[in-house]
Formats: C-alpha cells, sequence, structure tokens
C-alpha cells in the first residue's frame, strides 16, 4: 500500500537493471535533487550553511572515496586525513600559481593530484593485505602530514605555516575568501557531491566495480578467473583518492578557508570518515549519504538540545557523542555489519510486502 511497484512493468535489460527500477524511488530521487538544487538555495543561511549542509556535503564525498576502497574493493586504509591534505595543500598550489584559471578546475586538478598520490601509496597493497594494509595506510597519513609541516614551499613559506585560500569567483559570485554567498558555495559544493555519486554509481556497477568485489571477496579466486589485481587495486586507489582529494580541497577552500595540516587533516579526520563508512554501510552508495549525515548531525543536535536546552556543560556533551558513536560502531559490527544502508534497504523490503506476513 505504501511502497509497491504493481503495474510498473520492464520492457528491456537495461531498465530492468536501472539505478532506480521502481517508479516510486525514481520519484523520490528526483525530488530529492529538485528541492536540494532549486529550494534549499533559497531558505538558507550562514548557519546552517557552515554548521550542518557544508559539511555534509564535502564529508559525503570523502566517504564515497573511502567506501570505494574499502567497501568495494576491501583494501582497509587509515590514511584519508592525509589524502584530503594532498587535495587541500594542491589546490592551494594551483590556486595562488594560476590565479587566472577557474576554482572548478583547480579542484578537479587538485583530485587529479591526489589519486597520483594514492596509487603511489596503494603500491603495497600488490603485496600486504588486512591489517598491515591498514598499518601502511596509516604511516602514508603520518608521512603527508610531517612532509606539509616541515616543507616551507608547500605553504609557500608562511611564517605561521598555515595556508589561506584566495579570494575566488565562479560566474560573478564569491566561492573562497571572506563575504562568499551562502548558497553559492552550497551549490558550487552540491554539483562536485552530484558528480561524484554519479560517477561512484556508474563504476560500481559495471565491470570495474565487478572486479573490485571480486578482490574484495577473495582475491586468488579473482586472480584465477581472470580479474588483474594490479590493475583492480591501483584503480581502486586512484579514484578513491580522487574523491579524497576533491573533499580535501573543498574542506580547506570553501568551507575553512585557512587550514594547518596537523589540526585540520590528522589522524582524527581519517578516523572520522571511517567512522561514518562503518555506520552508514560498508559498499553502498547510500551508506556513505548516511553516515556523513549522521556523523555531521549527530554534534549539530546534541549542542542545540543537551547544550542549548538543557544547559548542560559543552565538554560533558562532547563526550556523551564519542560515547555515542563507539557504542553504535560496536552495535553496528556485531549486530548489522552493512550499517544504515542496511537497515534502510530492510525497511523498504517491509513496506513492499505490508501489511502481509513475512
Amino acid at each position: 500500500m505504501l511502497y509497491r511497484e504493481a503495474g510498473d512493468f520492464k520492457t528491456s535489460y537495461e531498465a530492468d537493471g536501472q539505478t532506480f527500477p521502481i517508479r516510486l524511488d525514481r520519484r523520490g530521487y528526483y525530488a530529492i535533487l529538485v528541492m536540494a538544487l532549486a529550494v534549499v538555495p533559497f531558505v538558507l543561511n550562514d548557519y546552517w550553511v557552515n554548521a550542518v549542509f557544508l559539511p555534509f556535503l564535502i564529508y559525503a564525498i570523502a566517504a564515497l572515496g573511502l567506501n570505494i576502497l574499502t567497501g568495494y574493493c576491501g583494501q582497509v586504509s587509515l590514511g584519508t586525513g592525509g589524502f584530503m591534505a594532498v587535495g587541500a595543500y594542491s589546490v592551494y598550489k594551483l590556486m595562488t600559481a594560476f590565479p587566472e584559471i577557474s576554482i572548478a578546475i583547480h579542484v578537479v586538478l587538485a583530485g587529479l593530484i591526489t589519486a597520483l598520490v594514492g596509487v603511489l601509496f596503494g603500491l603495497p597493497s600488490l603485496r600486504i593485505k588486512g591489517f598491515y594494509l591498514a598499518v601502511a595506510t596509516l604511516a602514508a597519513q603520518f608521512f603527508l602530514v610531517w612532509l606539509f609541516n616541515r616543507v616551507p614551499w608547500f605553504y609557500n613559506y608562511s611564517a605561521s605555516g598555515q595556508i589561506s585560500a584566495p579570494e575566488r569567483t565562479l560566474l560573478g559570485y564569491r566561492i573562497t575568501g571572506p563575504e562568499t554567498q551562502a548558497w553559492a558555495v552550497y551549490l558550487f559544493c552540491l554539483v562536485f557531491l552530484v558528480a561524484s555519486a554519479w560517477i561512484a554509481r556508474n563504476l560500481t556497477r559495471g565491470s570495474v566495480g565487478r572486479k573490485w568485489m571480486a578482490i574484495r571477496d577473495m582475491d586468488i579466486a579473482a586472480e584465477i578467473i581472470g580479474v588483474n589485481p594490479l590493475t583492480a587495486k591501483l584503480s581502486a586507489f586512484a579514484v578513491s583518492s580522487f574523491f579524497v582529494g576533491i573533499s580535501g580541497a573543498l574542506f580547506f577552500a570553501v568551507y575553512l578557508g585557512a587550514v594547518e595540516v596537523g589540526e585540520a587533516f590528522g589522524i582524527n579526520k581519517s578516523f572520522l570518515v571511517l567512522f561514518m563508512i562503518i555506520i552508514g554501510g560498508l559498499g553502498s552508495i547510500f551508506g556513505s549519504f548516511a553516515g556523513a549525515a549522521f556523523m555531521v548531525l549527530m554534534p549539530v543536535f546534541l549542542k542545540n538540545v543537551l547544550v542549548g536546552g538543557l544547559g548542560w556543560p559543552t565538554d560533558l556533551a562532547a563526550h556523551l557523542e564519542f560515547m555515542i558513536v563507539g557504542a553504535l560502531i560496536i552495535l553496528f559490527l556485531v549486530l548489522e555489519p552493512h550499517g544504515l544502508a542496511q537497515l534502510w534497504r530492510m525497511t523498504k523490503e517491509k513496506l513492499r510486502l505490508w501489511p502481509f506476513p513475512h
């Protein structure tokens, strides 16, 4: 009654295999997209953009990248923060060296540079996996942070060691620097998120995605049936690092404006994105969105309800946030390893059969 596909007939394999085969899902997707593009920009204010929408959009791109590597290809990575730093410092050097080029091109180029770095640090995955690969990517995290801290060329020999985004415009609207328009930066990040999700969805549903999942499930069997582990693993690192680099570039240039690498892209950032895909769901595009939304909205909710509404101390609310995240990670790993995405799939299946027993 509430969620049906009765009368929704398919006449081709393409129609049956599309991302949203049920008409109601497609209508809901288009409704959300129209609302995000045509309604939300007109009701935004600076608080909602800086506290909710920009962090969600940027972290969702990072979660997409890590989910491709860990969820789809099975390669554990703890270096997400370091690769975000590569994207941030790449876009900074490009913005200062080529001020006449569009900021959108700079962000894409920063993603490509990060993809090259990701392939370089992904080479150990050809010989090691599991815990040892996690340690290798953790070493990459610390090395990249150390590199950007110790080599003055990366921060243009600034005395403070920080990098600050120059003012840039796109189509006459300020995207970076002081006094940016809230709706403009929101739409700028939204376009990158929609494009990233579209690319990720098509890759994971195609032959490339099937190779990644074959390597994830059993790499020896995948190699026996003809999957090249070299191209499969390195392509996963490249695509993942590309998305993570874009998120790092947006995080620095559009969201923060000025960063210091140790504070903005430390190991905590890597764990934060990892927690997003664990809670949201490994191997799921929707899980990347759900995990990012949860990790962004929960601190805002606790701050407004507990601190603003009930008068709790700020530090107590922060400790409660850590406790909730830790408890949820344990619960999801034990009870539902596929996270919020699987709960959403189960809910839809129950709605399809309701009110009949199943």
